[in-house]
């Protein structure tokens, strides 16, 4: 299944080559065989929210296929921090600090106007590189595969041969914890 991250990559490569050539393809989206499209991601423009969030050029992005533990977000209702929470997202800051390609397949909006989308850093899912380090538990099982079953199937293999999480879901986290949001 290490094709797609490869072609994605290679994709990405040979878009940046044609760009900087004169040819009308857009620098920012490459085009991979399904007819999807992987948008490049400026990484100084990223602004993280916590580890399976962040906001890019004023959009937020959720990423698909995984959830990481919380962090304190009063204005949401969550007034402390999940166990984990807080490395959660410095591993994925530094992931994305650290790489030399970020980019995005987009899904569609979640209704907190979020954009859904696998993340590819340097052309591996983060979503895979999380739940790899005991950092994220798998939602594909739940949600689906969003359009994307091979990418699902690469996440699904993943949670089954990594190690079990040292914090409870997410989300029972935050059916127990959310409390009035703070203005």
């Amino acid at each position: 299944m290490k094709i797609i991250s490869k072609q994605i990559f290679i994709l990405l490569i040979v878009s940046i080559i044609f760009s900087s050539c004169g040819s009308p393809v857009k620098k920012d989206i490459v085009f991979i065989p399904d007819g999807s499209e992987v948008i490049l991601i400026e990484k100084s423009e990223i602004i993280l929210d916590d580890g399976d969030t962040f906001e890019y050029r004023g959009k937020g992005i959720r990423v698909l296929g995984m959830d990481t533990p919380e962090i304190s977000h009063p204005e949401h209702g969550f007034h402390e921090d999940q166990s984990f929470g807080r490395e959660a997202s410095a591993y994925t800051a530094a992931l994305l600090h650290n790489a030399e390609v970020i980019s995005y397949l987009p899904y569609q909006d979640d209704r907190y106007g979020r954009m859904l989308a696998h993340v590819f850093v340097d052309g591996e899912l983060l979503s895979i590189q999380l739940i790899e380090a005991g950092l994220a538990y798998e939602t594909v099982s739940y949600y689906g595969d969003n359009g994307f079953p091979e990418l699902a199937e690469r996440i699904l293999e993943t949670a089954e041969n990594s190690e079990v999480k040292e914090f409870i879901p997410p989300y029972k986290w935050r059916r127990e914890h959310r409390r009035s949001p703070r203005n």
